[in-house]
């Protein structure tokens, strides 16, 4: 009744349980380079912030400052 050409049912199955455990460890490789990679990005996106926001404070300041000294010179 069974083939003899024909794979038993349990190693077809082991092979696809092969197959799909070998799958999920390129896809947590894959994920695991994307996470590292977005990690990095975040972080040079927390400087780039953090300097533009620093930028702006000093532009803020001079512009108050500019502002004080007309209208110190205006009275």
């Amino acid at each position: 009744m069974n083939d003899s050409t024909s794979p038993p049912a349990e190693s077809l199955d082991l092979d696809q349980l092969e197959q799909q455990i070998d799958t999920l460890v390129q896809r947590i490789d894959n994920l695991s380079s994307e996470n590292s990679t977005l990690r990095k990005q975040h972080q040079a996106l927390v400087i780039e912030r953090s300097k533009l926001i620093e930028k702006t404070e000093t532009a803020r300041a001079r512009v108050e400052a500019m502002i004080s000294r007309l209208k110190n010179d205006g009275v």
